[in-house]
């Protein structure tokens, strides 16, 4: 796409999910989601119902940020999240980079043993597509459990060197796939913030056939239930 032609993805091309939570207890006795981090984008939760919370641990500390319908709560890349249920919390989630974080950009806190490699990671956390429901369900709550001892030793840790060395161990997981990310934000947010200044140096010189190009576009999920990191998805393909 040249700056010149409309962006038709979302608003900045972001993308969007909507997220019922896990309300599957863990050895901790807290309901919901496995904890992660994305490294090249940020997220955002806007509630729509129920009530919990993102637990969050960063650099900075260990944070509790309590959710409701109405709220919105946003992270940058490197915020360590874990989303708790108390009450059939569901979210509707905004992704940089046309959805990324659903489609590569997260790496689960394993214990250090298992981000050794990408084939390690990938063993430890991979959901057989053709299982039936029962197994795949199996697999995603052993994943988080087997994420949770990770983040909890984070958690418990003396000092920021555990920490800084899971960040080094997620970026060397992800490197072989950067090139394919950077493409994405091309098609995406850079595509998206280029037509834009396209569009005010076309209004500066008094330009205004852009506007003939106005276009509606609507969209439906295009699967329902999706077993993710933090609960059930509804996904969409325009991302």
């Amino acid at each position: 796409m040249s700056a010149a032609e409309p962006f038709t993805g979302l608003p900045g091309g972001v993308a969007v999910s909507h997220l019922s939570v896990y309300d599957w207890p863990a050895a901790d006795g807290v309901c919901g989601g496995t904890p992660h981090l994305h490294l090249a984008c940020s997220e955002a939760y806007v509630v729509t119902g129920g009530r919990g919370a993102v637990q969050t641990l960063t650099a900075s500390g260990y944070a509790v940020t309590p959710l409701e319908p109405g709220t919105v709560a946003w992270f940058t890349p490197g915020t360590i999240h874990r989303l708790v249920d108390e009450d059939r919390l569901r979210i509707t989630v905004l992704m940089q980079n046309g959805g990324l974080p659903e489609a590569g950009d997260a790496v689960l806190t394993l214990p250090p043993e298992f981000l050794t490699d990408p084939a390690t990671y990938a063993e430890a956390t991979a959901v057989p597509a053709d299982a039936p429901e029962e197994e795949r369900e199996r697999v995603v709550r052993a994943r988080r459990d087997l994420a949770l001892e990770g983040y909890r030793a984070l958690r418990e840790a003396d000092g920021p060197e555990p920490l800084a060395a899971f960040h080094r161990a997620a970026a060397a997981l992800v490197r072989p796939r950067l090139d394919a990310w950077r493409e994405r934000w091309r098609r995406g947010a850079e595509a998206a913030a280029a037509a834009t200044g396209e569009q005010l140096d076309r209004l500066e010189r008094g330009d205004v056939t852009h506007l003939a190009q106005a276009a509606v576009r609507a969209e439906q999920p295009s699967a329902h239930a999706v077993f993710g990191m933090c609960g059930r998805l509804d996904v969409y393909r325009g991302r």
